[in-house]
């Protein structure tokens, strides 16, 4: 009889934080400028320069801490963890070891089946990020850019509590809302905002005892940490059927190619020889402090999406996605407020907007149109000003450049024509001009008379009103 194995997966995650400034220095955190131009004495590791904390770093871990059902460690320190690498200018990191400053928490992860499953969080530790190695193929040299070096970092460890792909997913998802919505970080994967190291190992089903783990890193999206988890489970399955021993390990996935490979071993545990920071002092977090980060927690998608069916009455299913963007339900909300039609707002949000960002390759944290934009297009369909093909075209304006479509409409005569006697010599010409069409309709084929509707549409370049086209054209067919 095959023996049945099970997945035991832990998960280290790396968030950039949403400061405008590094954690110890003033340099600006801000992503994409050109090599080394985001830089200064103290984190390109020059020797004499002195670090000093960034406050909103602080506040920022305690909040994910808190929203994350974690103890706040009020008498929390740094440590040093030193190694040797091109990328770490200091040769040394600043990290938490010993007083991490959120510990023992966990998130609630929705599976497949409706039920929910706690994740436990071992801890968050403040830390900095290194800079970024860049290899260049051709000439086989590497370029160090310190542009992220300092940049400010929570790690997230949570237990090994997760068993497979799908909960590996929905803990990352749960995980990503809520630091959103805190504004904590973008956590844009495809930026490295949002980075997950994946410690896995395997079992036979009903063994208590844990496998040897691997930690696979290298994973910037979640279809490729879904595609890193089962290329590991089915690895360590292989090996372990045919007689042969996992190593402890790091691997790096090539998602290309859908391979790991190993990187370094970790049999022999490199000793980072950590010992508190001497050039930064404890950090003290009073009561006071700790209450005022906890009065700003916002609502999260729960509270919102409970809220949402008593105070607008949307259905289910738009709840459900528009809560789950912070800045989709914000400017749902902004919308809403100024034309008080939740209903059509979620309408232009879920299926105009979404069309655009797929088409475009965007992330909904990108859109930048003001909600004020929106609902005025909102009552230009409403009043009858504009009809719904010249609102979709409006609406394109309005995504791209943020346009007044109020000013846009009338520079660009797309109002729309609701003069009879106008319309009514446009529909006679299209009646003359197609006697088949006219004919079918009379011999009842109604469908004809959508062809008809299209033609006098193209005739009033899309601005007529359609449906006093429609009643024009059955009166004039009797």
């Amino acid at each position: 009889m095959a023996k049945e194995y099970e997945t035991v997966i832990g998960l280290e995650v790396h968030v950039e934080l949403a400061t405008k400034t590094k954690i110890f220095c003033g340099c600006s955190t801000a992503f994409g400028g050109a090599p080394n131009t985001h830089t200064c004495p103290v984190c390109t590791g020059m020797p004499g320069s002195l670090p000093v904390l960034n406050k909103k770093v602080v506040e920022y871990a305690a909040a994910v801490g808190l929203a994350t059902n974690c103890n706040i460690t009020k008498d929390c320190k740094f440590d040093r963890k030193n190694y040797f690498y091109p990328d770490n200018p200091q040769n040394y990191q600043i990290s938490q070891l010993y007083l991490p400053i959120c510990r023992d928490g966990h998130v609630d992860i929705e599976l497949e089946d409706g039920t929910v499953k706690p994740v436990r969080i071992h801890e968050i530790h403040m830390e900095e990020d290194a800079g970024k190695l860049v290899h260049d193929d051709w000439s086989g040299e590497s370029l160090v850019d310190f542009n992220r070096s300092g940049v400010p970092l929570i790690e997230i460890v949570s237990e090994p509590d997760m068993r497979s792909a799908k909960e590996v997913i929905a803990y990352l998802e749960k995980l990503r809302l809520i630091i959103q919505y805190l504004g904590a970080s973008d956590c844009k994967l495809q930026e490295g905002s949002m980075r997950a190291d994946v410690n896995l190992s395997v079992r036979e089903v009903g063994t208590a005892e844990f496998g040897t783990r691997t930690e696979t890193k290298n994973l910037n999206s979640f279809s490729a940490i879904e595609r890193a988890i089962e290329a590991e489970k089915n690895r360590q399955i292989d090996l372990i059927e045919s007689g042969e021993k996992v190593v402890q390990e790091t691997r790096r996935w090539n998602d290309d190619k859908e391979y790991s490979y190993a990187m370094r071993s970790k049999e022999d545990a490199q000793d980072y020889r950590y010992f508190p920071d001497p050039d930064l002092v404890p950090i003290h977090i009073s009561d006071e402090w700790l209450e005022e980060i906890r009065s700003r927690q916002p609502e999260f998608k729960t509270e919102k999406m409970k809220r949402y069916k008593e105070e607008y009455g949307i259905p289910d299913y738009d709840i459900e996605i528009l809560t789950d963007s912070k800045k989709l339900a914000d400017i749902f909300e902004q919308t809403t407020a100024i034309c008080n039609n939740p209903k059509k707002v979620s309408n232009w949000l879920m299926v105009e907007t979404m069309r655009i960002i797929k088409e475009k390759s965007m992330d909904v944290s990108d859109i930048s149109f003001s909600p004020a934009n929106l609902a005025a297009l909102i009552k230009l369909t409403d009043d009858g000003s504009i009809n719904s093909s010249v609102a979709k075209e409006v609406f394109e304006k309005i995504f791209d450049e943020d346009i007044d479509p109020v000013k846009y409409v009338e520079e660009n005569g797309l109002k729309q024509v609701n003069d009879e006697g106008a319309l009514k010599k446009t529909v006679e010409d299209v009646i003359a001009a197609n006697p088949q069409s006219v004919e079918d309709y009379r011999s009842g084929k109604e469908k004809a008379i959508g062809f008809l509707v299209g033609q006098t549409m193209k005739a009033m370049k899309g601005k007529a009103n359609p449906a006093m086209v429609n009643d024009m054209l059955k009166e004039l067919l009797k």
